[in-house]
């Protein structure tokens, strides 16, 4: 979840809501090991392991390390524009997609729902999930299965959509303690959220990742203690057992951390990415006391072997604190930093465009709107060296350029089509509007060469649009570059486009997911074709909405505001047949509680031929 936009309603009474602002972290409990020598600011830590577990369980280290250089592109096409706001960006005014009347190549099945998210938990675990919206999306294909992740539930499929699991807890899964406990008194214990899953085929293993943030059983008030779950596939069966880690993100010298300002603190929103040699976590640090990000410490970076996670082996990991960066802006804070994952098998050093001189590079990306106006910039960051992950002292160097980009800015809320709102009718309130969230980084691939993701960006209209960015990264010697290679507008006329996921194939084929939303449009999930020539294409609509959102996150009686919460991300991504899997939230027709009417839809798409 994204800070200051979480809310969880515990299904107790009309008025009975936990606004929580999680995100992502790791909890070591071994001793503090020292750094390799070497330019760094960060310390080592190691990894615990906590058990195994299978659908129906982490514990770990830190270090931090890097040579920190930031550097301008010369050859970004356009001068580097400074200052806060960015001088030259403009709201973007973009041509509307014509909406496709056909889905040639188009698959797909609904996936989780509200329902299944509020009802999963067996034994101990039964009646004890919160009710919760938005369904942060996890997605991850692989071996022939579909995983699929909203919030605290996840469920395996067959590539058919046929469910080869359960919806499982993921409080369950992970052997931690319930979220809430209703009978015979309420009691609040371990909140999780922001979960996140890959494939790699590389390895031939499913990672998944989620934030733990424990409440005290006796008064229910935030323990200090915040920490990242690992999971580790043991096969290439996701149905099978896996292996847990774990570790502290609360940065504040304890359990062999480091000690940040106003610590202990929040790693909120976990974003995952891999390479051919690691597996990279990326959170936004916020003070967790006084709550909801009083201080904001900025993005931290953890990278760890992925081949040793695959192994069930505990490596070292590396901590980077990219917060403490100065940025272009006077005033701003680097923040939600996207590690890029990658379609291939093994995306060797030759195809990262650094020659191999790098010995393993990470691309990461990050937007530079720091202060929620407009901006026309974004920063490709690379962690290089990363082969030396596999070794027991990592060494990692860690750069940084700012190129300039199309115009992107703060979304604004989104309208949706009037209908039938049971929820909102009984409590006497109007039709709610969809958050459009923030324009920070979403979701980011490496393929064909090329870098590739959206934003949230306001359009004309005061809409919400997906501004799309296909990026080349290069190397001069040893200073980063990199140069746009395509970018543009998703918009639909008259709607709101919100929400963007991109996935992309070996050769640079993909399709980019979002939902449509409007006066014309319920909540719907749709997408566009995109390759580096032609840019998106025209807009599918792959699962229609059938009702308004009517979900209790924007109703002043459970402390909303009128807007709804809606998405946080979505998921795409590339299976090894070039196709593409997509997930996104939507409105179906489908049995839902009295608190929301939520769903997924999971799409498969074979991208046809020029």
């Amino acid at each position: 979840m994204r800070i200051s936009r979480r809310s969880l309603l515990l299904g107790l009474n009309a008025v009975a809501i936990l606004s929580l602002v999680v995100g992502g972290f790791f909890v070591f409990h071994g001793a503090a090991q020292p750094a390799k020598a070497a330019p760094s600011l960060g310390v080592a830590r190691q990894l615990s392991f906590v058990g195994t577990a299978a659908p129906s369980g982490a514990t770990g280290t830190v270090a931090t390390g890097g040579e920190f250089a930031p550097t301008i592109d010369a050859d970004a096409g356009r001068a580097i524009p400074t200052g806060a706001p960015s001088p030259g960006a403009t709201l973007p005014a973009p041509a509307a997609k014509p909406i496709a009347a056909t889905n040639p190549g188009f698959s797909g099945f609904d996936g989780l729902t509200h329902l299944d998210s509020r009802l999963a938990g067996t034994g101990i675990y039964a009646n004890t999930q919160f009710n919760g919206e938005p369904p942060d999306q996890a997605l991850c294909v692989g071996n022939g299965f579909v995983l699929e992740g909203v919030n605290t539930v996840f469920a395996v499929y067959n590539t058919s959509g046929v469910r080869l699991t359960a919806p499982t807890a993921y409080n369950e899964f992970f052997k931690i303690r319930p979220q809430v406990v209703r009978t015979p008194t309420v009691i609040f214990e371990d909140d999780t959220s922001d979960p996140k899953c890959l494939y790699d085929a590389a390895t031939n293993r499913f990672f998944m990742t989620i934030l733990k943030l424990p409440l005290d059983p006796v008064t229910s008030a935030f323990v200090p203690r915040v920490l990242a779950l690992i999971a580790v596939s043991q096969t290439g069966d996701p149905t099978g057992d896996w292996n847990m880690y774990s570790f502290d993100l609360s940065d504040d010298g304890q359990n062999g951390t480091p000690s940040h300002a106003h610590c202990p603190c929040l790693g909120d929103q976990p974003l995952i990415g891999a390479d051919s040699n690691g597996f990279y976590i990326s959170t936004n640090e916020f003070a967790l006391f006084p709550f909801a990000g009083a201080f904001f410490n900025g993005a931290q970076v953890y990278a760890m072997s992925k081949r040793a996670l695959a192994a069930g082996v505990m490596p070292p990991v590396v901590q980077i604190d990219a917060g403490a960066l100065p940025t272009p802006d006077a005033g701003g804070i680097w923040g939600s930093l996207q590690p890029a994952t990658a379609p291939r098998a093994d995306d060797g050093d030759e195809d990262n465009g650094d020659g191999g001189r790098n010995h393993g590079t990470e691309y990461l990306l990050s937007s530079l709107d720091f202060f929620n106006t407009l901006d026309n910039r974004v920063a490709v960051w690379a962690l290089t060296n990363t082969a030396s992950l596999n070794s027991g002292t990592p060494n990692l160097g860690f750069t940084h350029v700012v190129i300039g980009s199309e115009s992107y800015g703060f979304p604004p809320d989104a309208l949706q089509k009037d209908g039938p709102i049971p929820l909102g009718a009984a409590l006497g309130e109007p039709l709610e509007k969809l958050a459009g969230n923030d324009d920070r980084m979403n979701q980011v691939v490496f393929a064909a060469g090329k870098l590739w993701f959206g934003v949230n960006t306001v359009v004309s209209g005061d809409r919400v649009g997906v501004a799309y960015f296909i990026v080349k990264p290069g190397w001069k010697g040893d200073a980063l570059s990199a140069r746009v290679v395509n970018q543009g507008y998703v918009t639909v006329a008259g709607q709101s486009t919100l929400y963007p996921s991109i996935g992309v194939n070996s050769e640079g084929k993909g399709a980019i997911t979002f939902t449509v939303s409007g006066p014309d449009f319920f909540p719907s999930e749709a997408y566009a074709a995109i390759d580096a020539e032609h840019g998106a294409g025209a807009v599918h609509i792959a699962a229609a909405g059938v009702l308004p959102e009517d979900g209790f996150t924007g109703y002043v009686a459970f402390g909303g505001n009128g807007t709804a919460r809606w998405g946080d991300y979505s998921a795409a991504v590339a299976d090894a047949d070039g196709t593409i899997w997509l997930a996104q939230e939507y409105i179906p027709n489908a049995p839902r509680n009295n608190r929301a009417n939520w769903g997924t839809f999971v799409s498969h798409i074979t991208l046809q031929d020029d």
